[in-house]
């Protein structure tokens, strides 16, 4: 398995994303950039006018929405242009530009809703018979009316607005030490070989089948983020104390809240998680179990978590992993599949390999006009072919969204994007397990299952207490201190581990600054609910259910044109219960007695006893 990390220049262009269908070179960015600017200002002559009637109105939406649009494409290009590499200085600098203007647009607009408000409903639902293409704007106007409470005078609004881009200093500031300043230590193999460990390597280093690697590159990235642990402790705080401003100056009770109620989702949803992660921790206390007789180790490591459980795991290829998830997806139509194979192959969405200065992990992200491309750094294994089909539904989500939805609705929640994303990854283990015989992928298959349960099921829900623990400390005017983070999360970790995993505090403990996502306030919790809710929509169309792959497909073309919520409801699944949660407990539990019996340790495992240990290596050659 190849851990060496190539420069940019020397990954073929094939395997990187189309930057020329967005813009042709940056010299036609930094004209657009440049134009923008006076276009949004002058937005400013319909400030005031809005209540002149429904034309008058229509005017100021659209040309809004135009102008939104432009400054997300720049938003678009700049971000990944910076993500592949962040070692550049010029693409530092033009996505804070572009943070900047997109700011900028958000701020210009904001005397829209404070205007909308004083006119008044019922005076607005009148203009919309009068003026039939304001009816487009009518689920945003309900939701307008439903945010009343909370939406500010114009001035106050502008001011919000613009307040935004200097806050996203944060989240730019850690990305920049992460991601281009960090300098770890090698890895080193039993043999005594070193090892590069780099943001892009470290996934595919920890599974390896060297423990010593997996060992010393775990504590090699643990180490140097404890390094820095006081730098990252006070730019979460800072992180933190903003959510906690704007929650305030909303008018919200709490930052959960304020968080969930832009989506018009019940706190009970997050609290529902937590309770039911925490009665199911049994799950994770035998899985842990499981893995530690099949790798034959006394004492299971933080670092095992990822150890192959096969001697040679299959190996998997880019072009294979999208034949594979185009036939997992098949149930969705020819339709979706060429669509997906297009973009893959042809089309440029993906920009695939690792290169020194890329930004960690996978994301989706483009602009209605563009491509949704896919970042990531795809290795040759079952687990990039996972991460490639998780991505993916993202991308297919916001292109089918922006197919049918005007700018307005395009932007869907996260809580419906992580139910996209996780479906993918459903159906195309449904497929492999039903289609391939192999023992070794089987295991596979199902370790890289468990590995997405252990990020989305495990982590996240863990994070999501550690997050709601620090913003309810900062409500209440208290502090907290990098060593009481470490601590905090540390012990948030001994729950889920139980006594089958060695707790190594401080670098168990410090988990809290690898995920950039808790500078999105509340995110983590979402990837739960949306594998729950993934599961329980593709256990229909798997099942057979009439009509179950056209809901699916409705509930990607909606958009954020309704709740998400009930365009989940709509599609089949009702997330505001704990059931599909349960639900899919119910079906990890059968995946972990299915590995047990692949790998030839369930015998072992129900005699050796909570406490008992298993020394002779099971793991298949």
């Amino acid at each position: 398995m190849p851990t060496e990390v190539r420069e940019r220049t020397h990954i073929p262009m094939q395997f990187t994303w189309n930057a020329e269908s967005v813009f042709a070179n940056p010299k036609d960015w930094e004209t657009e950039f440049k134009s923008l600017g006076p276009e949004l200002e002058g937005l400013n002559e319909y400030h005031g006018r809005l209540a002149q009637g429904p034309s008058t109105l229509l005017a100021a939406l659209e040309r809004l929405q135009q102008l939104l649009a432009r400054a997300w494409k720049l938003l678009n290009y700049a971000a990944i242009s910076y993500a592949v590499d962040t070692r550049q200085p010029e693409a530092a600098q033009r996505q804070g530009r572009a943070e900047g203007i997109f700011a900028h647009a958000t701020a210009a607009g904001a005397f829209v809703n404070p205007e909308l408000l004083a006119i008044g409903e019922a005076k607005l639902r009148e203009w919309m018979r009068a003026e039939p293409r304001l009816v487009l704007y009518d689920h945003y106007l309900t939701d307008l009316f439903r945010i009343q409470q909370h939406v500010r005078s114009a001035e106050i609004e502008e001011l919000l607005g613009r307040v935004m881009d200097p806050f996203l200093a944060v989240y730019t500031t850690v990305s920049a030490l992460v991601d281009s300043d960090f300098q770890f230590r090698p890895a080193i193999s039993s043999e005594g070989r070193e090892l590069p460990v780099n943001q892009g390597n470290v996934d595919t280093l920890l599974r390896e089948p060297d423990r010593e690697v997996r060992r010393t590159a775990w504590e090699s990235y643990a180490d140097t983020y404890l390094g820095y642990k006081n730098t990252l402790a006070n730019n979460l705080a800072a992180s933190i104390r903003q959510n906690v401003f704007l929650m305030r100056a909303r008018r919200h009770a709490s930052s959960l809240e304020k968080a969930l109620f832009k989506d018009n989702i019940p706190e009970s949803v997050f609290h529902n998680l937590i309770e039911t992660f925490r009665s199911h921790l049994g799950t994770w206390h035998r899985y842990w179990k499981v893995r530690r007789a099949a790798l034959g180790v006394e004492q299971l490591q933080p670092y095992d978590v990822w150890a192959p459980l096969t001697d040679s795991p299959p190996a998997v290829t880019y072009p294979q992993a999208v034949d594979w998830v185009c036939e997992g997806l098949r149930p969705l139509g020819d339709e979706y599949v060429e669509k997906m194979r297009r973009a893959c192959l042809e089309e440029r969405w993906v920009d695939v390999y690792p290169n020194l200065g890329k930004r960690q992990g996978a994301f989706s992200f483009g602009s209605p006009g563009t491509h949704p491309f896919v970042v990531m750094s795809f290795a040759d294994d079952v687990s990039g072919l996972s991460t490639l089909a998780h991505e993916l539904g993202h991308s297919m989500h916001s292109y089918l969204a922006w197919q049918h939805q005007p700018l307005i609705y395009s932007d869907y929640s996260i809580f419906a994007a992580e139910v996209a994303s996780n479906f993918h990854q459903a159906m195309l283990r449904a497929h492999l397990l039903q289609n391939n015989s192999d023992v070794k992928l089987q295991i596979a298959i199902i370790e890289d299952a468990m590995d997405n349960f252990h990020r989305y099921f495990l982590i996240m829900p863990t994070l999501a207490r550690f997050e709601l623990e620090i913003h309810q400390r900062v409500e209440r005017g208290e502090g907290f201190s990098p060593e009481g983070l470490v601590d905090l999360m540390a012990d948030l970790f001994a729950e889920p581990f139980g006594s089958e995993m060695e707790l190594d505090r401080p670098r168990v403990g410090i988990t809290w600054a690898q995920f950039l996502h808790l500078y999105q306030d509340y995110y983590v919790y979402q990837y739960a609910t949306g594998i729950a809710g993934a599961h329980a929509l593709a256990a229909r169309i798997l099942e057979g259910e009439t009509g179950a792959a056209e809901a699916y497909l409705e509930f990607l073309k909606a958009g954020a044109s309704l709740y998400p919520l009930d365009a989940l409801r709509a599609a089949g699944v009702d997330l505001s219960s704990p059931e599909p949660v349960e639900r899919t407990f119910k079906m990890l539990d059968d995946l972990v007695d299915r590995l047990a019996k692949l790998t030839g340790v369930a015998e072992a495992v129900a005699q050796s006893g909570t406490q008992g240990s298993v020394s002779q290596r099971r793991i298949l050659p």
